[in-house]
This record gives structure tokens, sequence and C-alpha cells, in this order.
């Protein structure tokens, strides 16, 4: 991949840098604040080989990169060396942007700007403390030995500081300085304040701040309290920074901060978060212990939606909050048959696809699945064919029931994914609820796998081509049948003939990855030389489009065929098309559907390229086309195999 060239590409797609505020990125994404997100070229975006997938969710605009995001969030700031883009928000563009519009998309802003900084170390934290677990288990390592407790403060130093790190990305978030918020975690983690709540446990003494009771509370690990100091300080910093001297701005600012929110923390912030955290935690176990099954097969059928419209975030929270408070969380457990269900249906479409590219598309999203990044599976493979993620989500609910019903939890922060697994280990040993969390994940892959190889491929004729993979320029309409809706079987092969005169190109040399990587099914294309478009069979038009340049036609025995014509000449509006035939009309081989002006489409600047595609050649063994280089009107094109 050159990241160079895609991240210049990226800047120019979400409207340049001056369109750019901020930009964070997690696992799969990168996360961009804009200026004006109506400014960003989303299907531009999409165009690309690289991008996974375009959301605007939350509040922010979301590239989906896929595992080498990270490379290209390198490669973008570089190019942003202004400052702007760089998870930073300056003075003068602060109050540009425009705000997300809900509460929910304002909570997910936050949380995810604040935590996907640190998510892959946090994730590695995780790893090394459930390896560490592990290790205990089976007797390799014991808790009082040296290379446990060097390993474990390797593995526990970011949650026991984690007020420092979400201090610093809090204050990066909320506008102001970030080394002030940080300096705010510290003090909250600092020995003496830990002394001074062990003393006030054991009873030893009272401490008061100018006569002011202090409550002492041990806020290692903490979340919540953090935050809203952040908050607080930031919005001190804002209104004082402006009316200081210049000349002790820098200095004065931040000993008026600190002097006044760390106090302002230990009074009053820390105890209200504090009973903030612990009251959620309870709300939580309240509902979760009402029915610990039904809780798992609701968040193993939904996490990965909420994972396509970034949602997802809004439950990180919650999380890290039963770990500090609980000591454990039984939330991640029941994540997991989410992910598994996902991995499993790309499992099914590897074993029954016939089609290199999808093969090679499900291997790669497989094993990235299986250490918790999804989006290459969801938005390459299981949404595109609609069926496989259903499929994936419903083999989740199932895992996650089973694992819910075994009460499992996790005793570490990580991301979904196989390593979450040892992840689960209580300190006491492996007991029933590990093995519950195996057996849940191993129905989840095979439900996922198994459903998707022996129902995943079909779709019924009356279903449009698959909407979710189509760029808005490519938009299907609804689908009218004028056939009956059992159509005579495909007992022999099906020859289609050509519609149109001219060229013959491969689909791998379509220039739309949408057409070109087959999720809309196979085919070919034709660059014409004459502007008519003909039956290519007897059957009936299921569909047209309003600017006319598309249709769908469905044959006698139910195969269904897009014809395009051209790339991107929605844009056009109509002006060039010419309908010959109406929605619901049956034909027959050879009449005269479409006709259009090539030469418009040309001086127009778009491609005249015309994908012909089988919609739903899932249903069949074989689509192959048998014409030379050219071809004319009626002549044999494809030939459809059952």
């Amino acid at each position: 991949m050159d990241y160079q060239s895609l991240a210049e590409k990226i800047i120019e797609g979400v409207g340049g840098k001056e369109n750019i505020t901020s930009l964070v990125h997690c696992a799969t994404r990168l996360r961009f604040k804009l200026v004006q997100p109506a400014v960003a070229d989303t299907e531009r975006l999409k165009s690309l080989d690289e991008v996974i997938a375009v959301v605007n969710s939350g509040g922010q605009f979301q590239v989906v990169i896929g595992n080498q995001v990270g490379d290209v969030y390198q490669a973008i700031k570089v190019i942003l060396d202004d400052g702007i883009g760089a998870n930073e928000v300056t003075e003068e563009n602060a109050a540009t942007p425009a705000a997300p519009s809900t509460i929910l998309a304002r909570l997910i802003d936050i949380v995810s700007g604040i935590f996907t900084p640190f998510i892959g170390v946090m994730a590695a934290s995780g790893i090394m403390k459930g390896l560490l677990a592990l290790a205990v288990a089976c007797g390799v390592l014991t808790t009082e030995g040296g290379t446990y407790q060097i390993w474990y403060a390797a593995s526990d130093a970011l949650f026991f500081f984690f007020p420092l790190f979400i201090g610093y990305t809090a204050g990066q978030k909320f506008g102001g300085s970030p080394f002030i918020t940080m300096v705010i975690g510290g003090a909250l983690t600092h020995p003496l304040m830990i002394k001074a709540f062990e003393a006030s446990q054991a009873g030893q003494s009272t401490e008061h701040f100018f006569g002011i009771p202090i409550v002492f509370i041990n806020y290692s690990s903490s979340v919540i309290p953090i935050i809203l100091a952040s908050w607080v300080s930031c919005l001190i910093e804002k209104r004082i920074r402006p009316l200081l001297p210049l000349a002790v701005r820098s200095f004065f600012t931040p000993v008026i901060c600190l002097a006044t929110v760390v106090p302002l923390t230990f009074l009053g912030i820390g105890p209200l978060a504090t009973g903030l955290s612990h009251l959620l935690a309870e709300g939580y176990e309240v509902i979760y212990r009402f029915a610990p099954w039904l809780a798992g097969a609701a968040l193993g059928a939904v996490w990965q939606i909420c994972v396509i419209f970034g949602l997802h975030w809004g439950l990180v929270p919650l999380i890290f909050n039963n770990l500090v408070v609980f000591g454990q969380d039984s939330m991640m457990p029941m994540i997991l048959p989410a992910v598994m269900g996902q991995i499993g249906a790309v499992l099914g479409i590897f074993f029954y696809s016939k089609d290199p590219r999808q093969k090679a598309l499900a291997g790669s999203s497989f094993s990235a699945g299986i250490f918790g990044v999804t989006e290459p599976a969801i938005y390459g493979l299981t949404l595109p064919l609609r069926r496989p993620f259903v499929i994936g989500c419903i083999a989740g609910s199932l895992g996650g029931a089973i694992v819910g019903f075994f009460g499992t939890h996790t005793y570490s922060f990580g991301l979904a994914n196989i390593f979450t697994l040892i992840q689960i280990i209580p300190p006491s040993g492996i007991d029933s609820t590990v093995w519950g969390a195996f057996i849940g994940n191993a129905v989840a892959v095979l439900v996922g796998c198994l459903g998707t190889y022996f129902w995943g491929r079909r779709t019924q004729h009356t279903e449009a081509a698959p909407v979710a993979t189509m760029p808005a320029n490519h938009a299907m309409p609804t689908v009218k049948s004028s056939l009956p809706s059992h159509n005579s079987p495909l007992e022999k092969p099906l020859m289609l003939l050509s519609p149109m005169t001219g060229q013959v190109i491969a689909m791998a040399d379509i220039p739309d990855p949408t057409f070109a990587g087959g999720l809309l099914g196979q085919g070919i294309a034709i660059l014409p030389t004459k502007g008519e478009v003909r039956a290519p069979f007897s059957g009936a038009v299921e569909s047209l489009f309003v600017t006319k340049h598309a249709l769908g036609l469905r044959s006698e025995q139910g195969v269904e065929v897009l014809i395009h014509v051209g790339i991107d000449t929605v844009k056009l509006a109509g002006e060039p098309f010419t309908l010959h035939v109406a929605e619901g009309d049956l034909i027959s081989a050879g009449d005269l559907l479409l006709t259009f002006d090539c030469q418009a489409i040309t001086d127009a600047g778009l491609s005249l390229v015309t994908p012909i595609l089988v919609t739903n050649s899932d249903d069949y063994s074989a689509v192959e086309c048998v014409a030379d280089s050219e071809v004319t009107e009626q002549q044999p094109l494809l030939i459809i195999t059952a």
C-alpha cells in the first residue's frame, strides 16, 4: 500500500486540510472531525481500493481502512504539518465544527476520542494479563515469583495509572492543555493520596481542606472522575486564558487550573463521579442478573450492528466501569460470540465461494477477525451479501446466550478477540465459566459457518441486488415482479445474449470497484459502439431507475440481470437516455429496451463501460463469458449453469 499517496487522496476526499479539525484512529478506522461534513466526497473515498467503507456516525466522519490504519494515520499526520488534524483542535477552529446532534452522538464522540489513541496498548495489557492468568492456572508461574511480578507490573501499569492517560487524551478532546489534565490525573493516583485513602479505610484519621472534610477514594484505574475533572479544567482554562497577560499566560493558566480543579475533584467531582460509576455498575448488574442468557443473546445479536454505526463506543465506559467497581466484567465475554459469528460466516463464504478474489478476501478477513478486526469481513463480504451478515448475528446471539447462561466474566480489559478466551480465567483457576465461554464461541463459529454455507448464498428471486454494497450513485429502486413467484428451474444452461454491440471488457477491468469486485454479482462488461440496449432473453423488466441509466431484468427461469449503462452516469440525471419499456413489461429476446447518446456521455467525462451482471449469480454454479473480444447485439455473451 502506498501510504503517502493514499493519505493525500483521503485528505482531498474529506475536503482538504482546512476542513479537518481533529483526527484519531482506532483498530481499523480513521475518525475525522470535520468543519463541514457535507463537503466530504463520500463516493470518491469509497472508490479507493484501500478504503473498505465510509461511515458518518456519532459526530465523526469515519474512513474504514483495516489493519493498516496506523500506517495511513501516520502518513496523514506528516501531510498535516500545520498541526490541524493530529488530534488537535486549535483556538481558531474549535468553535467551527458542527457538534453532534444528539446526546448519544456526543457521548460516542467523546468516548471514542478519549480512548482510541491508546486502544492498542490497552488491548496488549489485557492480553498480557490473560496470559499471566493462564500461566498461573497451569502452574508455570506463581504470583509470588519475580518473573510474574515484573510482567504483571508491565500489564497493570496502564490500568493502575489510568487517570494519567485518560487525563491527557481527555484534555485533547475537550480542547484544553493535555498536560494540565494529565497532572490532575497524576494527583488522583499520587502515593500521598493513596496512603491517605488507606489510612481513612483503617479509620486512623480524617483530613480537611480549609475546614472541609476530604472523602479519600482510591482513584487508581478509575475512568469517570478524571473525565469530568478534565472537562471542568478545560472549561476554566478557556475562560481564564484570554484574560491573562501574554507574558504570564503560559504558567499562570496551569497554576489556576491545578489549584482549583485538583481540590474540587477530591472534595466534590471525585466522590460524585465515583457514586455515579457505582450506580451505573449496579444498575447494569441488576439487568444482567435478571436474565444473563437474554442479555447475552441481545448483545451477541446487535454488537456488530453497533460497530457498523460506531455506536459500540457507547458501551465501552460500562465495560471499564464494571472492571473498576467489581474487578470483573460480564459484557465483553457476551460480545465475543458476535465477533465469532461473523468469523464463522466468513469461513462459510470461504468454503462455498468459487470466485478466487472473494475466496482470498474471505481468508484475509477470517485471519483479521480472529484478532477482533471484523470490518473487512463485514464491509467486504457479509454485509454486501446480506444473508451471511444476518446469519452471523444469529450465531452471535446463540453463542452470547450460552456465555451469559454460564456467567462468564473477564478480569482485564481487551478487544473482543481470540485472546479474550484467556482473559476469562478467574483468579481461582479454570472452572465452568471458562468452559461455557468456549462452548458458546464454538457454537457461534459453527452456526455462522454452516448456516452461511448452506443458506447464506441463496437469495430469493424477488429480492433486489444487494443494496448495502452499492454507493449512492448506483442505488437500486424497489423491485416489482411481473413474473410468477415460482419460476421454471434452470434445468439446462441459459444462454444470455449480448444486449449491446461493442468491445468485451473483463469484470476485473471495470473502472468501478463495486462492479469489478463482484459484490453485485458475476458477469461481464461491454464498451458499446452503438447506443442501444436490447433484451438478452425472454422475461420481464423488474426495475427501472429514475435516471434511466440502468435496468433490472429477470428471465423466465429466474435469472436476474442488471445492465448499468456507463459508470457514474446517474450524474447525468437521465438526459442522454430514452426508455422504450416500462417496469413490469414482458420482453422477448432482441426487444429494444433503452437508447442512449454515446457522445453525450463521453463529453461529460464519464466512462461508457457497461457492466452486465447476474445479480443472483450465487444461485448458480457458474457464469461464464463465451464471447470474443468484440460482440454484436444478440450474439451469445454469457452462459449460466445451474
